[in-house]
């Protein structure tokens, strides 16, 4: 059986190269492979291509709200790691101009940003788990999205074919693994992370807990083990564990968190 435990975030993202397409999930804290990202930060590698619906959060952290500390930011903030971002989610998060937003407009000046329909996103990664030459969809007809794709014309009904966009790397967040590779998700996990681990040629998921082959009920695993090529475990207590988010989450968006706050001023609320 081959081993897929790794006990470290830096091995287990160790062979990430210059030029690597990067897919993810980004639906809050509780479904992003925060120290995935945080290991590749510390990376010397360069022109990254991100795939998410978001990329560019900044994550409260338990030392305060505003620290760059987890999350593919620290990525995009390091001048030439980061050439390209596709995405469904290209706004700013607060509404309004911070250090932050500035920070993130410098970034990425000299990148290329496309902004994706988050439907459209994941049909193209779906195609490419399926290994389909593309989707046919009516969105983003009559947009710029026709300078990326090809529009066809189908029983009179006009169409945009979204290419197969597999990722070379697919980092996930998962709540269990037994030491097979099996996935099983909770909650929020279960976004993009199961569409990006079934599309991307490695898959490497960050769980909260390892379990023996044969614990987990096949009725509930959702990710089988031949789509996960490297597992990582969340210390107790660490960041995106479940202790870790308890903390956070006073300091976003629920009432009373410091980044509601922040965005209910920058409304003028």
């Amino acid at each position: 059986m081959k081993n897929k435990i790794f006990e470290s975030y830096d091995k287990a993202i160790e062979e990430v190269f210059d030029g690597a397409i990067i897919a993810h999930s980004i639906f809050g804290t509780a479904s992003q492979a925060l120290n995935l990202w945080e290991a590749l930060s510390r990376k010397d590698v360069k022109n990254l291509t991100i795939v998410g619906n978001m990329a560019h959060s900044r994550l409260p952290t338990p030392q305060g709200p505003h620290l760059p500390t987890y999350g593919p930011i620290n990525c995009i903030l390091q001048p030439g790691k980061v050439k390209r971002i596709i995405t469904g989610f290209t706004s700013h998060v607060y509404g309004g101009e911070t250090e932050y937003t500035r920070e993130y407009d410098a970034a990425t000046k000299n990148m290329e940003v496309i902004p994706v329909p988050f439907g459209n996103l994941c049909t193209r990664l779906e195609a490419a788990a399926c290994g389909y030459g593309g989707i046919l969809t009516p969105v983003g007809v009559g947009t710029y999205l026709e300078d990326y794709c090809q529009k066809m014309l189908i029983d009179g009904k006009e169409y945009l074919l979204e290419k197969p966009l597999q990722p070379d790397f697919g980092f996930v967040k998962a709540w269990k693994a037994d030491k097979l590779g099996n996935l099983v998700y909770k909650r929020m996990m279960r976004t993009e992370n199961p569409l990006v681990a079934r599309a991307s040629k490695v898959t490497i998921a960050e769980v909260l807990e390892i379990v023996e082959p044969g614990e987990l009920d096949p009725d509930e695993i959702h990710t089988p083990f031949p789509y996960v090529d490297r597992i990582v475990k969340v210390p107790k207590g660490g960041p995106g564990s479940f202790e870790w988010n308890e903390v956070t989450k006073f300091l976003g968006f629920g009432p009373g968190g410091t980044r509601r706050k922040q965005m209910e001023e920058a409304r003028g609320q």
